[in-house]
């Protein structure tokens, strides 16, 4: 990235630039012993500012003022967010300490920088000052020197010979190490600096933001100021409370005008394959409860492509064939890659409550898929099962138990995708019903209530309950938005509306692991509406096993985050859509992306933005599958911003399944004014 110094300006000017400067801004650094700012403008300046700041406040060299002095100023920023601070090797040793427990606590990196503004050391001196950066908490290592000859400023490169990816910013000042300012990112660093203008170089060779920003980018990738993007309902959120309504004592239209409707409404509805499948299903569910002629019970469902729908169905199915309500063989049809994914561990789990699943049309030996038939009725009682194949038909137990006479209780072992039957609960919660939860965990679990340690969760289930009619309002989709807000960080700047910060969507990790991963994020107080945009991206060390279906997207981050990554979860991805562990593996060597998997362990190679653009190690771009699923054909969507050429699809079609708009939204995503 490049960074932008800005001194001798006032409050006001600052902000001007930060918001209006032309091209805008990526990162800045602010001289704070330049610039004529007192502490509560400081505070303001860097809470209120999207773009990712570095505070800096010199004393040696350069710089002016004192070190307490400097301290006060740092530290208001780092209090009030800032991205970095730089503190010079010469700053006072217990000075340092104290800044580096602040930057600890508030979540700002920091920079240890050392200038040589008489020329360039050996490379013995210049390594010994490394590392003495290192040591006294420099997250990041900056080494500027006057260079006299293209020697001197190769010296100060061959620095990077020793460091990771990200760690080390390293330059020559003057002339003669005026192609290094360009040249260090080529070798890994995160960012380089540059002037507002050729007339206020902060330090000799210093090039113009407008001029390094033309060669680097050659017209940049998302626009600066785009659109507000809206994100689409969560179908995990619709689905389900679809469902909740049929089962209510009277029907709730999906709407996106609630204020037209009477009564009962889901709102904020929009639609995807998936979420019609569950319209259609529940237009029978709602007729069943009206039928009084054995001979009209219905006895078969359609699906669609909804491996959701599916498992939310065959206990559903089941319930209602104990109450007289459905046909006592009911057959569960549908279409797509549905066809090809296995129901693992769905024919024990249901046996257990006394409900038999078998296998329709010319299916091999293995795990049942769809077309099946259900053989019912489902009988309460307690049983312990296994969650390690996932959270879904977990969910249609949740829903279909409370329909029962008798009391159930479940114990889940090995529980992954946790949060989506919490969403379950959720919805149910809203539609009358009432089930106990208690989860299970070390002292670790106890302490952090975290979903990745929970070894275990027992739910207690009343039976006799009835669903009630509610008005449902169904929150925007992370999942859908994990692909803009992944496409900000990387490329530019997205902002989106829709979202529930305070989500039980498992995808909402994609905040945490941007931040993780240094992306620059926030959201508006008053309209919700949250910008992701560029910051120095560093590797990450994530697990998806609560929320497989960020691999994909995820994956293609880790591509452009300098450094290894290690994604955990892998093993949850043979049974989605595709083989979608399989699908990431073979995209990301046809776009020499370095990845490989081990056991449950994915790792990728990244690389910045930057460093692949002068490296020419961009992906490639050429012909690519889908593979029919659409989450594969979203992140290969904004992989292609990324890419050497163009990056063509086989099918795109296929995103209809969870965003029909997807590609209408995109175009809004990078359209230039």
């Amino acid at each position: 990235m490049i960074c932008v110094t800005i001194q001798n300006r006032s409050f006001e000017e600052i902000l001007n630039l930060l918001d209006h400067n032309v091209p805008a801004i990526q990162m800045a650094e602010i001289r704070l012993d330049r610039c004529p700012l007192d502490e509560d403008e400081i505070s303001e300046l860097f809470s209120s500012s999207d773009t990712p700041l570095i505070a800096t406040c010199r004393v040696a060299g350069d710089g002016n003022g004192t070190w307490e002095e400097a301290e006060a100023k740092l530290q208001a920023a780092i209090e009030a967010g800032a991205a970095f601070i730089d503190v010079e090797i010469e700053a006072p040793k217990e000075m340092g300490k104290r800044l580096r427990r602040s930057c600890s606590e508030f979540g700002t990196r920091m920079i240890r920088s050392c200038h040589f503004f008489d020329g360039t050391p050996s490379l013995e001196v210049l390594q010994e000052t490394a590392e003495r950066c290192r040591k006294f908490g420099g997250e990041i290592i900056k080494i500027a020197v006057s260079a006299g000859s293209e020697d001197d400023a190769n010296r100060v490169l061959s620095l990077y010979d020793e460091f990771d990816e990200g760690r080390l910013v390293a330059f020559a000042m003057g002339e003669a190490g005026r192609m290094s300012r360009l040249e260090c990112l080529r070798l890994g660093s995160p960012f380089t600096y540059a002037a507002l203008n050729s007339a206020e170089a902060a330090a000799p060779g210093q090039w113009p933001y407008s001029e390094m920003t033309e060669a680097l980018y050659d017209g940049g990738f998302l626009p600066s100021d785009g659109v507000v993007l809206q994100m689409p309902a969560s179908k995990s959120f619709a689905q389900r409370a679809i469902i909740a309504a049929a089962l209510a004592d009277r029907h709730s239209e999906p709407s996106c005008h609630p204020e037209r409707s009477e009564g009962y409404t889901l709102s904020g509805y929009s639609p995807c394959g998936d979420s019609e499948a569950a319209k259609a299903v529940a237009v029978i569910l709602s007729e069943a409860k009206d039928l009084s002629a054995a001979r009209d019970l219905p006895s078969h469902i359609h699906v669609g492509e909804s491996g959701l729908l599916t498992r939310l169905m065959i206990p559903i199915v089941a319930a209602l064939q104990k109450t007289g309500k459905f046909a006592n063989v009911v057959e569960i049809t549908g279409e797509g890659t549905l066809l090809n994914r296995p129901l693992k561990g769905a024919s024990e789990i249901m046996a257990q409550f006394g409900t038999i699943l078998r296998p329709l049309g010319d299916q091999a030996s293995g795990d049942i898929k769809v077309p099946l038939s259900v053989q019912g009725p489902l009988i309460p009682g307690k049983v312990d099962i296994s969650g390690k194949e996932g959270s879904q038909l977990i969910s249609g137990l949740l829903m279909a138990l409370p329909l029962l006479e008798g009391d159930s209780v479940i114990h889940v072992h090995e529980p992954k995708s946790i949060p989506y039957m919490f969403i379950t609960l959720d919805v149910l919660k809203k539609f009358g019903i009432r089930i106990g939860s208690e989860m299970e965990g070390d002292e670790e679990f106890m302490e952090a209530q975290d979903w990745g340690l929970c070894t275990g969760i027992t739910f207690k289930i009343r039976g006799g309950q009835e669903y009630k009619p509610a008005s449902f309002s169904i929150e925007g989709d992370w999942s859908a938005a994990a692909n803009f807000l992944v496409a900000g960080a990387v490329f530019g700047k997205v902002q989106l509306k829709g979202l529930d910060t305070t989500s039980l969507q498992a995808d909402i990790s994609i905040m945490d692991i941007l931040m993780d991963a240094g992306a620059s994020l926030s959201q508006e107080e008053e309209t919700g509406i949250i910008t992701a945009q560029r910051a120095p991206l560093r590797c990450f060390d994530t697990d998806l096993g609560n929320c497989p279906d960020l691999f994909p997207i995820v994956s293609v981050l880790a591509a452009f985050c300098g450094g290894v990554s290690h994604i955990l979860g892998f093993k949850r991805l043979a049974s989605k859509e595709s083989d979608r562990g399989k699908a990431i593996l073979e995209t990301l060597a046809k776009m020499w992306v370095k990845a490989y998997a081990e056991g449950d362990l994915l790792t990728v190679e990244g690389h910045s933005l930057e460093s692949r653009i002068l490296n020419g190690t961009l992906l490639k771009g050429g012909e690519y599958t889908s593979y029919h699923d659409h989450r594969m054909a979203m992140a290969l969507t904004v992989a292609s911003l990324g890419a050497d050429g163009p990056i063509k699809i086989d099918d795109t079609a296929c995103v209809a399944k969870s965003f029909p708009g997807f590609f209408d939204t995109w175009k809004q995503a990078t359209a230039r004014p």
